[in-house]
């Protein structure tokens, strides 16, 4: 199973194309760069697993394994986790 490389920003609803600089979690969170260092200090909010750069999926893989378009947006915005 592929990762999902979802659309967009968790927080900030910021576009995330699949060749951008996004990180993820192990459940595959998505937050750009900037929510996840100076927001969140690394960490998800959802879970307390580390955020780690997610990989680009290779522009020829794309046409047999999109990039889902389902949108994940917090509204409220997000809040570092208190979880270790």
């Amino acid at each position: 199973m592929a990762l999902e490389l979802r659309p967009n920003c968790e927080c900030c609803d910021k576009d995330l194309p699949p060749d951008s600089l996004a990180m993820i979690c192990s459940f595959e969170c998505t937050y750009c760069a900037d929510c996840a260092d100076k927001t969140l200090a690394g960490i998800c909010p959802n879970c307390g697993g580390e955020l780690v750069r997610r990989p680009i999926r290779p522009a020829a893989k794309l046409a047999n394994n999109p990039a889902s378009i389902k949108r994940i947006f917090k509204a409220e915005g997000c809040q570092p986790s208190r979880a270790a």
